[in-house]
């Protein structure tokens, strides 16, 4: 009796695990199954989201077509990001850079206007113009004539009769009202006169947005049209520009680097002119108080270029031929006929012109200058006690100093406004003996604020 209630027991016990093993058994499987039900249900939703997605990406796609048909985009516009950073100068790295495809912007028209008075040998300043021109509708070249010179009259219509030039006259040619004393200045008038007719015509009646402008007595490089052509965008788009300039006027073969020097371009605070490019912002700035006589220093007095800089280049892209003329051939010999004209052509649409920007230009200009062995203008001249081959600083603590070093040295010596000619916060940059000189003020001579050294 005893065993067989123990058996009974055993027997209950190992039901109730059946029973129980079972029930979780069940439980799980069920669990199992829900899953599985609701993976698929999850799966099949999102195959039916990514139908939907790839239907939609169709209807877009159609939809974009559609708009461009309607409204066809220029080839040169930048995107509307891509041109805020380079208004903004915004950098996309720590160096600034600026879109190649921006700086050969292929829209903009870039007219010359060429003055002109009484030189009939403006067919040299043409022939060249026309030889080295890559593109006749991008850079129409305007000539503007004074004197009412039949002979120079005659050779200008036989370029605008064959459509290669277009040909405007002014008509204003009375007789200026010249100041007490200044009647031998009688030609500065005219000139200044001239040129606000011909910038008026650019500007308002042709309605360019930027001009070149060259005299008749020029002769240009092969690269000159790429020089201004690349270096637009840089003037447009730098607010610490105003002025793009041809022409340096210490650009004598023994005070260039004529091996390596023609890529070199160089920040100058000294209006260059001789082949000069501004934008039609600037002349709404200067045409209301443009000057009765001597433009060129008028645009050099600081009300005037507002601590603004000019682009000049190491080797000149123009070259003077007119010894006579209102100045009556002055510094001509002694120095404007031996300017050189650059003669290895650049390519300036594959340079990289960021450098140039004055946040990017200043911080190195500066710093490479004024890190370098100071030595006596007198040893650069004999080439003699030179610590080495490197490039060299000169200092000078006034303009008299500067004065005695330029003439030691064969270069322009005289300020206009306060600044030396090619000058940039008074450093002024030359390349003698095969090696890069710096003509450099003491850094606290008051006559500039040299707040970055």
């Amino acid at each position: 009796m005893k065993y067989k209630r123990l058996g009974l027991i055993v027997a209950f016990c190992f039901v109730s695990w059946l029973v129980l093993a079972l029930v979780i058994f069940s439980d799980n499987l069920s669990k199992k199954i829900d899953v599985e039900t609701r993976k698929g249900s999850l799966l099949k939703y999102i195959q039916e989201l990514e139908l939907q997605i790839s239907q939609q990406e169709e209807t877009y796609k159609l939809l974009v077509e559609k708009l461009k048909k309607l409204t066809p985009r220029p080839e040169n516009v930048v995107p509307a990001m891509e041109l805020k950073r380079i208004l903004d100068y915004e950098p996309r790295t720590s160096s600034l850079a600026i879109r190649k495809d921006v700086l050969q912007e292929k829209s903009v028209i870039l007219p010359v206007l060429v003055f002109s008075c009484n030189r009939p040998d403006i067919r040299r300043s043409l022939d060249g113009l026309l030889k080295y021109r890559p593109e006749a509708k991008k850079f129409p070249i305007i000539v503007s004539q004074d004197c009412a010179h039949g002979a120079t009259a005659k050779v200008i219509r036989s370029y605008s009769d064959a459509s290669q030039v277009t040909y405007i006259q002014q008509p204003d040619q009375s007789e200026p009202i010249v100041p007490p004393g200044e009647a031998k200045f009688k030609g500065y008038f005219k000139i200044a006169r001239h040129y606000l007719f011909g910038l008026k015509q650019i500007f308002r009646t042709f309605n360019y947005t930027a001009v070149i402008i060259v005299e008749d007595d020029l002769d240009v490089a092969p690269d000159f049209f790429s020089y201004f052509a690349s270096t637009y965008q840089l003037l447009k788009n730098d607010p610490t520009l105003w002025c793009v300039s041809a022409w340096n006027d210490n650009g004598k073969a023994t005070l260039v680097d004529m091996q390596q020097g023609s890529q070199l371009l160089y920040r100058s605070d000294f209006f260059p002119g001789l082949g000069w490019m501004i934008t039609k912002e600037l002349w709404d700035e200067l045409e209301p108080k443009w000057p009765k006589s001597y433009w060129d220093d008028w645009m050099r007095r600081p009300e005037q270029r507002k601590d603004r800089a000019c682009i000049r280049p190491e080797i000149s892209r123009t070259r003077t031929f007119g010894k006579i003329g209102v100045s009556n051939g002055m510094f001509f010999d002694k120095h404007l006929k031996y300017i050189k004209l650059n003669e290895m052509p650049v390519d300036f649409s594959k340079q990289n012109l960021s450098h140039m920007v004055q946040t990017a230009y200043d911080a190195d200009y500066f710093r490479h200058v004024y890190s370098l062995p100071v030595v006596s203008a007198s040893d650069v001249r004999t080439n003699t006690n030179l610590p080495f081959d490197g490039p060299l600083r000169i200092t000078y603590h006034t303009k008299d100093t500067f004065k005695n070093a330029a003439k030691l040295l064969g270069l322009m010596d005289d300020f206009k406004s306060g600044v030396p000619r090619t000058g940039y916060h008074g450093i002024v940059s030359v390349f003698l003996n095969g090696r890069r000189v710096y003509l450099a003020p003491h850094s606290n001579w008051k006559g500039y604020d040299l707040t970055w050294s």
